[in-house]
């Protein structure tokens, strides 16, 4: 069941071997074919990639995934896919919500601070709460890909020991025919 939940989503091999952007950056070590696997490891692998990197506030958050899920041999485009969850309307209030949580974690007082994404406001305001902005950040990235790359890891096992248990049914109940 997982495996067919991913295909659906996953595109073929070659047209991620054969896509042009990827192949100037990363060249034959896309070939690897453990890159496009799906199983227990290279999922789970993938969504604690994807979602660690999603809640890293750096530009080219796709670059690093794809450099890592190479790396790590874990499914590329899952660990690619999943950077989108940081994207223009969930950055706001995942920034706010980092923020939040560096805060009370580094015990200082929440400042009033309005996220945009512009040069003034990165030289300006920026400076005053980029510790508990970045150690937010770094935290709930972190929980959020343990808790995604476990989750999926669990889910994977119950669904194969399932299918196992149903199968043992299925040739139990034709052996007592």
């Amino acid at each position: 069941m997982p495996k067919k939940f991913f295909k659906k989503w996953i595109p073929h091999p070659d047209k991620v071997r054969k896509h042009p952007r990827l192949n100037r950056i990363f060249g034959t070590l896309l070939h690897d074919p453990n890159l496009l696997h799906l199983n227990r490891r290279s999922v789970s692998g993938a969504f604690f990639i994807g979602l660690f990197i999603a809640f890293i506030p750096i530009p080219l958050q796709m670059v690093l995934a794809a450099a890592l899920a190479i790396y790590f041999r874990t499914n590329l485009p899952l660990s690619v896919g999943l950077v989108w969850i940081s994207n223009p309307v969930t950055i706001p209030p995942l920034s706010w919500f980092c923020y939040k949580v560096g805060s009370m974690i580094l015990d200082t007082r929440i400042q009033h601070v309005t996220f945009e994404i512009s040069y003034e406001w990165i030289t300006n305001e920026l400076l005053l709460i980029w510790q508990p902005f970045l150690l937010g950040c770094f935290l709930v990235g972190l929980f959020a890909s343990l808790a995604g790359g476990f989750g999926v890891s669990l889910i994977w096992r119950y669904n194969v020991s399932r299918q196992w248990h149903l199968r043992k049914m299925l040739r139990d109940k034709k052996i007592l025919k």
